[in-house]
């Protein structure tokens, strides 16, 4: 459905959260290196729960090889708060790349630089610098899911709710 990347990951548990949102939504998780974590580290696969085993999971080597193999394009989002391009303005379509930087660094300011026409924001107040990476991949990838909903293919999960 999407590719999310997420540029020199630090923290576990954001991991964990956005591979389980990947699962639920058909999206493919690219990690790029180096990660502030072993990709085996038990607070990923806490966080991602039993799903972590569904993932369609890639992993890079560095963000030079993987702009070499999917170099910027309109296909491709950068998620920064350098920019004020609203992400929902933004055309998402099916296969597009959205970028989400380190938690603590970002995106390459360079890369944003050479490529302002695929940045994009979510809007906060002005008393917040940022969001969660798990939460800033929740709003963006769901946006981009209601842009291309028609043809999602539901993942069936057994109702445990209902009475016996």
């Amino acid at each position: 459905m999407f590719n999310i990347v997420l540029v020199e990951p630090c923290i576990p548990q954001n991991t964990g959260t956005i591979g389980r949102l990947c699962v639920n939504l058909g999206a493919t998780l690219h990690l790029i290196k180096p990660l502030g974590f072993d990709i085996d580290d038990k607070a990923v696969k806490r966080a991602g729960l039993d799903y972590w085993k569904h993932l369609d999971l890639v992993v890079w080597e560095s963000f030079d090889a993987f702009l070499k193999e999917h170099p910027v394009d309109a296909h491709m989002y950068m998620s920064t708060t350098k920019t004020d391009s609203l992400y929902f303005d933004a055309p998402f379509k099916k296969g597009d790349y959205i970028l989400f930087g380190s938690e603590t660094k970002g995106i390459d300011e360079s890369v944003l630089l050479a490529h302002p026409e695929q940045c994009i924001t979510i809007p906060m107040g002005g008393k917040g610098r940022s969001l969660n990476l798990g939460v800033s991949v929740g709003v963006v990838l769901y946006d981009a899911l209601r842009k291309n909903y028609e043809g999602f293919e539901k993942i069936t999960i057994p109702n445990t709710l209902k009475e016996s």
